[in-house]
């Protein structure tokens, strides 16, 4: 990452943890229980041993991990993301069994192999993807997986709210192409993807209202049929859902 990316995504990630100035988003985030399960269900199976979260913050689930029994240590490029981090898992009892750093992710200090699971939601999409990448291979173990949800850059309507908000997002970030997830083959030997949020996104006005938990299940249940059906769709669903095995040396 470059010293002027750098210090932007520093800058811009340490206003918005401190300000909490994505929480006018949040009637957006509030359709993201089907993902949110698949990653959550993921890692409940999986809260063992060493585990990497790769961009963290104090709404992470490294402590969700920490007291399911995994050793965590959480990164960030932000400084205030670290301190609150730490003071969350002060506050929730699971100081012992968590530790965070400030590191730069396309820039690991670990030694290789030193992780049985990597995980990170919203993370790939600010980064250069084959440095990020070629860090995770290197710092999982064999046998090791990875994990995560990211947006996708395809959906025109989704496109058009993002260049509508632009204080809501640094200026480097890219939501995630067909050929950006193709990179992933450079590096490990198994990726699998899942599509999240297609018509889920029509439940929004809804939010919090009465049945607005069942409307976007509904919806989520179409929208894999849909995805399941039609494999054009999935690339202009609204996230995907990365699990990355098998770490490898890069091919030529």
């Amino acid at each position: 990452m470059s010293t002027d990316r750098l210090e932007r995504e520093r800058e811009f990630h340490d206003r918005t943890f401190g300000e909490g100035s994505r929480s006018v988003a949040g009637r957006f985030y509030s359709i993201e229980a089907p993902s949110r399960g698949f990653y959550e269900d993921f890692l409940s199976q999986r809260a063992t041993g060493e585990v990497l979260e790769y961009g963290c913050g104090p709404g992470s689930l490294a402590f969700f991990l920490a007291e399911r029994g995994a050793q965590v240590t959480g990164i960030d490029i932000s400084p205030v993301a670290i301190e609150q981090s730490r003071a969350r898992a002060e506050k929730l009892g699971v100081a012992d069994r968590t530790r965070f750093e400030v590191m730069n992710a396309e820039d690991l200090q670990f030694e290789p192999g030193s992780f049985d699971l990597v995980c990170g939601t919203g993370i790939l999409h600010h980064l250069e993807l084959d440095g990020a990448f070629a860090q995770l291979a290197k710092v999982l173990r064999p046998g090791g997986e990875a994990v995560f949800i990211e947006p996708l850059g395809h959906n025109p309507i989704i496109n058009l709210y993002r260049r509508l908000t632009p204080k809501l997002r640094t200026e480097d970030e890219h939501p995630l192409l067909s050929a950006d997830l193709d990179i992933a083959a450079k590096y490990f030997g198994k990726s699998e993807l899942r599509y999240f949020h297609l018509t889920t996104l029509l439940a929004v006005p809804a939010h919090g209202r009465k049945r607005f938990g069942a409307l976007v299940n509904a919806l989520a249940r179409f929208d894999e049929a849909v995805f399941r059906r039609v494999p054009p769709a999935r690339k202009h669903a609204w996230m995907v859902g990365m699990v990355l095995a098998e770490p490898r040396a890069p091919t030529p």
